[in-house]
């Protein structure tokens, strides 16, 4: 299965670098990519106006989707492990706000004042103090069920939201526009320098997730069995949220918000594979990845040469299957 997605994942790559407003034949992507990759392989055929569309648009935009459908496919596993709850996504329970709002004020009233780590850096701290007021909230109103949870998520959510939308009043007017475009989520301002980011993150997060496979599984079925075998459960929770908040807040940084992937993508994943998170994580990687590039795809030419924003593709798609999975456990509870 692995590797059958990572031969879908591959086509995929092409399929995104080659449609677009200007559609560029595969072999001549190929050649790009390669007589990049390894200098002199082939002699260039192609205009130089086709290679920098290759190279310096469509391939870092189609690596940052990526990287971020990964990401926040294999955040949402981990939450709904630790959570118990099949809903839990970064979106929902308000990390993704969170770490828009880091970047916001990052973007429009600080500035770059520590280069390019600036955005990320304060989307990861806006991130983690929205997780940490979720868990405050649940614990302060006493909502332990994971029900109550997702509704704590959703209402620090709207606060959040709010705090940003005023900070993007507060701000430059000239920049408002592009601000509020890269909320609604998008991968345009893709760049070759801040692929390094979201890339060192899942190389550092993912690889701990996957060691922690096993305490994953047991925090699965209940608190009282996770701490029979000596998971202390309140830190590996609390663990398992910064970590979540940390790959939310890179990735909105580059990517703004975009929902429900988190939800979605682990499903299909336990169902492909089964409940094991030695097989989910890294299966929930791989189908975050492909839908992602793929939902990219139809944001820049379902309205072409109009791009719409990649989040409210995802939202649709995601509101439908959130809907889907309602309706699954009415029924699975009668």
């Amino acid at each position: 299965m692995l590797l059958s997605g990572v031969v879908v994942l591959g086509f995929s790559v092409i399929a995104a670098v080659s449609v677009g407003a200007v559609t560029i034949p595969v072999d001549t992507v190929f050649g790009i990519l390669a007589g990049k990759l390894v200098a002199g392989a082939i002699d260039p055929g192609w205009s130089a106006g086709r290679e920098a569309i290759v190279w310096e648009i469509r391939f870092p935009r189609t690596l940052l989707a990526g990287f971020v459908g990964a990401g926040l496919a294999v955040t949402g596993a981990a939450l709904q492990s630790v959570t118990r709850n099949p809903l839990a996504d970064p979106h929902l329970l308000g990390i993704s706000s969170g770490g828009a709002a880091g970047a916001i004020f990052a973007l429009l009233h600080t500035g770059l004042f520590l280069g390019l780590m600036t955005v990320p850096l304060l989307a990861f701290a806006g991130a983690l103090l929205a997780t940490l007021t979720v868990l405050g909230v649940t614990h302060f109103a006493s909502a332990t069920s994971a029900d109550r949870l997702v509704l704590a998520g959703v209402a620090v959510s709207f606060i959040v939201m709010s705090i940003a939308n005023v900070l993007i009043f507060m701000g430059d007017p000239r920049a408002t526009h592009t601000v509020v475009f890269w909320m609604l989520g998008g991968l345009g301002l893709a760049q070759w320098n801040q692929l390094l980011f979201p890339l060192a993150i899942l190389l550092v997060t993912v690889p701990f997730l996957l060691l922690k496979a096993g305490d994953l599984n047991a925090m699965t079925i209940g608190d009282e069995t996770a701490s029979t075998i000596g998971i202390n459960i309140v830190r590996f929770r609390l663990t398992v949220f910064v970590v979540g908040a940390l790959i939310t807040g890179v990735m909105v940084a580059f990517s703004g918000i975009i929902g429900f992937v988190g939800l979605m993508i682990p499903h299909i994943a336990r169902f492909l594979t089964g409940g094991s998170y030695s097989r989910v994580l890294p299966v929930s990687m791989l189908l975050g990845a492909i839908f992602l590039i793929w939902a990219d795809i139809l944001a820049r030419t379902v309205l072409a040469p109009e791009e719409i924003p990649i989040g409210i593709v995802t939202g649709l798609i995601g509101g439908l299957f959130f809907i889907y999975l309602l309706r699954s456990r009415s029924v699975a509870g009668r």
